[in-house]
Parts: C-alpha cells; structure tokens; sequence
C-alpha cells in the first residue's frame, strides 16, 4: 500500500517538474515591441483596354409574353376547382415535385403563416395564406398575394404565381 503511495507522489513529482512559468514577465523592457516587418516590393501594374466581349450578347432575350395579372389563373382549373377547407390544408405540401410547402394554422396577420424551403421563385418568400372561396391564396410576409391554387383533386392543388410560375401541390 505505501508503495502506491510512493509511486503516486513520484509521478506527480515528475510532472510538476516538466512544468514552467508561463505568464508574462512584467519586469521586463514594457516599451519593447515586437520588431516592424519589412517591406515587400509591389510589382508595377498595368493598364488598358479590355477587348470586346466575342460571341452575341452575354444576356439572353427578354421574354416577349407579357405576365398574367395578380391572381389571374387558368379559367379551366378555376371552372372546375373543388370546396377546400382551412384544415384540409394544413401540413407538408411537395411543391412540383422538388421543394416543399408548409402550411400552419398560426395567425399571422389576415392569414395562416406558412412557408417554404427549398424552392425558387416567388415562393421563396412566401409567410402566410388563406382560403377564399374555392382558391388558397399564397402570401408573402408583408401579406402581398404571390399566387393562388385551386383544388383539382384530393390532396392535389394547380395554379400559378403572379409572375406565371406554375405550382402543383401534391401530398
């Protein structure tokens, strides 16, 4: 048992032996910095013209069709859409099949609050919506309507944003 007691005090005499001071010495010069660096040299640098850009333009052609008005959608869809209810839609909505819309029954303003992850487009900031009539309308956080969707089927959604980007919701 000593022995244990003899090799414990051996090894932590050991270590504190490896140990120095570390701090800062005040005693010594305060006003000596460390020493400046020396300058490099720059190499010279030149100017001129850049030539033409080769090839047509660098940006595509405008879009010639002019985009719908704000909630403009497709008469067939809207001719045939069916009754949606505020609690039929809440939940995860797969947004064309490559981004998803949640959608909660929190108020937030006149409407639900809601959002997306992952899409592009107007939907990027979309935060709120709401049922009107047989349309849910999609909001963006200041409570500017996006786009709207109709009911064509159960759990299945078609319209468009303001601008004519399509959406699909499906579950």
């Amino acid at each position: 048992m000593q022995l244990r007691y003899a090799m414990t005090g051996l090894v932590v005499a050991l270590a504190l032996a490896g140990c120095q001071r570390t701090a800062y010495d005040y005693s010594s010069n305060s006003n000596a910095g460390p020493a400046p660096l020396t300058a490099q040299p720059v190499p010279s640098v030149q100017g001129g013209q850049l030539p033409p850009p080769t090839g047509g333009s660098q940006f595509p052609a405008a879009p010639t069709a002019t985009a719908p008005m704000p909630g403009a959608q497709a008469g067939a869809v809207a001719a045939n859409a069916l009754d949606v209810t505020k609690e039929s839609m809440v939940g995860n909505w797969r947004v064309n099949g490559s981004c998803d819309m949640f959608l909660t029954l929190t108020n937030l303003g006149s409407g639900s609050r809601g959002g997306t992850r992952g899409c592009v487009g107007e939907l990027t900031a979309m935060g709120s919506w709401e049922v009107a009539g047989k349309q849910v309308l999609l909001k963006d956080r200041s409570g500017n309507q996006i786009g709207s969707v109709y009911k064509t089927a159960d759990n299945r959604f078609q319209g468009q944003t303001n601008s004519g980007q399509q959406i699909s919701l499906s579950r």
